[in-house]
């Protein structure tokens, strides 16, 4: 498949809808509800994607696509967000993080910038391109993440369709 930077714009632009959708105004027992111990909650979910856009995605790009000084990305820290804000802050704050973050993104990139590079600190050099291909595959492994943990709450209760739910069998 050949990537196409509009399609990129098409599914993120359209991420903190389906979350506000999904999310928005749920129970907390849904909401804070883990696979395990260690495994994030749909709420950790939505502060881990406001840490991306604060502190990767963008500013990664605008390494690749500047003109002078180190093209090293500093690393990622995942569970760098504020764990104190409830659903509705979350949301909300993903939302405005997102709508500025895809208006930098039409305005600073164009096809001919795709095959520009960057210095991820785990894989080394990495294209424009396929950082961008990554943003919109990281929205949707997280959107599958939290639709699997929000099913995972009942899989003691569905009795024997279990046998029939193929995302219940983690």
């Amino acid at each position: 498949m050949v990537y196409d930077l509009k399609e990129t714009i098409e599914i993120l632009s359209r991420t903190p809808k389906v979350l506000r959708e999904l999310l928005g105004g749920l129970d907390d027992k849904w909401l804070n509800f883990r696979k395990h111990d260690k495994a994030f909650s749909p709420s950790d979910v939505i502060g881990h994607l406001i840490s991306g856009e604060q502190t990767d995605w963008i500013p990664r790009m605008k390494i690749m696509l500047s003109k002078d000084g180190s093209k090293e990305f500093l690393p990622f820290d995942r569970e760098g967000f504020d764990k104190n804000l409830g659903i509705e802050e979350r949301l909300s704050q993903f939302e405005d993080l997102r709508a500025k973050n895809i208006e930098i993104l039409k305005d600073s990139v164009t096809v001919n910038d795709l095959n520009k590079t960057g210095i991820h600190p785990e894989f080394g050099k990495v294209t424009l391109q396929q950082h961008l291909a990554t943003w919109v595959v990281h929205d949707l492994t997280h959107l599958f993440q939290i639709i699997e943990t929000l099913a995972l709450r009942y899989k003691e209760s569905v009795g024997p369709w279990i046998e029939y739910l193929r995302i219940l069998k983690v």
